[in-house]
């Protein structure tokens, strides 16, 4: 089973000096960008686009044509931007290739920047996560003393200054524009599109922003070929991506797998849910996805098959709940959280989630009625489709797909006068002293 996996990013994580620039060249690193500097940039977004690589960040917009989207001309400044700022609950991919292989990153940007014909590009990392900061900032440091960085890089006569931001800790800020606006000094707040990003982004000029995942893939892509990528994956979700799987499982961690991977053949390498536990229900793509039950344990991990069973394939955080677990309290937790997160621009998602919150707490407490299921929903295709930007929309995933396989398990809250399960049964340590 261990051939279903395809370590590149992943591949030397275990090394103790894989963040730096001598362990990544060591294992090949810097070897696509002289080949890029060779090209035409044309060909650079060509062989992209070839690839078939989809936005690793969770929406899947083909990144090449995201590129090709940069208008020629006009007399303004391109900006490319790389979006850290992972922070969505069962998000964990985008974080720890940072701390392991920040280079891979960083030739990433050069190669894209020149595509799209930037002169400079941000890093926005998510401020709480100092530790990875730190290693940014290093291995930027030893790009630029290498030459990767900086005026005529590798003598191709292409100049690149690359910064590193600091964000402030918003939520909100994973959303391209939002995080525009912060990087620009303003408060995080999502904006009317269009104009979109690819004509006016940073300081109203055309702006690339992009994943960690997506721009790190990029070198493999130039150095292997768009063929090799594209012989992965399914049909129309190419290549190979980071699955995050966390919570009741034997063995959590990052599986870098092809897309189209099925669940059960990643338990299978995780060693399955947690002994003497059964699956009850998980997250194909992170909290804000619909939920999926163990009768998806087969639906194979690409965005169509994904969206045909249902959810969305998102960002791969593969969190999973064994039988202890109630779904209501998850459920519960994830829209405090979103509730917490919400900028507050907008008054479907700002009012919208608050009240969602008090009819999720009241049902938990075994407090109103049948009919607030229907009122849930109700609220939630209200607030769907009316929010300036997808926070609003990930409230619905969550609640709508819960009352749809476990609408029994709310009512039973309803029955029992508060919830029927033991809140300490679903945490890890209770299996420690079982």
């Amino acid at each position: 089973m261990t051939s279903l996996l395809t370590p590149e990013l992943t591949a030397y994580w275990d090394e103790p000096d894989s963040f730096t620039l001598a362990g990544y060249r060591r294992h090949g690193g810097y070897t696509a960008l002289p080949r890029a500097l060779a090209m035409e940039p044309d060909q650079v977004i060509q062989t992209v686009k070839d690839s078939v690589l989809r936005g690793r960040g969770g929406a899947g917009f083909p990144t090449g044509l995201k590129w090709g989207f940069i208008p020629r001309g006009g007399g303004k400044p391109h900006y490319l931007v790389v979006n850290a700022d992972e922070s969505e609950p069962g998000a964990c991919k985008d974080m720890p290739t940072l701390l392991n292989n920040p280079q891979a990153l960083i030739e990433g940007i050069v190669i894209a920047a020149y595509a799209i014909n930037a002169h400079r590009a941000f890093i926005y990392v998510r401020g709480e996560v100092l530790h990875v900061i730190r290693r940014v900032h290093y291995a930027v440091t030893e790009a630029y003393q290498a030459g990767y960085l900086g005026e005529n890089i590798l003598g191709s006569g292409f100049d690149l200054e690359v910064l590193v931001h600091a964000g402030a800790g918003a939520y909100i800020c994973g959303e391209e524009t939002a995080l525009l606006d912060s990087l620009e000094g303003y408060r995080g707040q999502p904006r009317l599109k269009p104009p979109f990003p690819a004509v006016e982004g940073l300081y109203a000029s055309p702006t690339v922003v992009n994943n960690v995942e997506s721009i790190a893939t990029v070198p493999y892509i130039i150095g292997h070929g768009a063929a090799d990528f594209a012989a992965l994956g399914t049909e129309k979700s190419k290549g190979f991506g980071i699955f995050s799987l966390s919570g009741h499982v034997t063995i959590p961690g990052q599986y870098e797998a092809p897309l189209g991977t099925t669940l059960r053949e990643l338990l299978d390498l995780a060693g399955g849910i947690r002994v003497g536990h059964r699956l009850k229900f998980w997250t194909p793509g992170g909290s804000s996805t619909p939920l999926f039950t163990d009768e998806h344990l087969d639906v194979p991990l690409d965005y169509e098959s994904v969206a045909k069973a249902g959810s969305m394939l998102g960002t791969r955080s593969v969190q999973l709940f064994d039988e202890t677990t109630c779904v209501v309290r998850v459920v519960l937790r994830w829209i405090e959280f979103y509730r917490h997160e919400s900028c507050g621009k907008c008054t479907p998602c700002r009012e919208g989630s608050y009240w969602v919150e008090q009819l999720l707490e009241d049902l938990e407490n075994g407090r109103g009625s049948e009919a607030d299921l229907d009122k849930l929903l109700d609220i939630c295709s209200n607030i769907t489709g009316r929010a300036f930007c997808a926070l609003g929309d990930s409230i619905e995933a969550p609640i709508k797909s819960s009352i749809k396989y476990f609408r029994d398990e709310y009512i039973e809250h309803l029955r029992n006068g508060g919830c029927p399960f033991d809140p300490a049964a679903s945490t890890l340590f209770a299996m420690e002293s079982a």
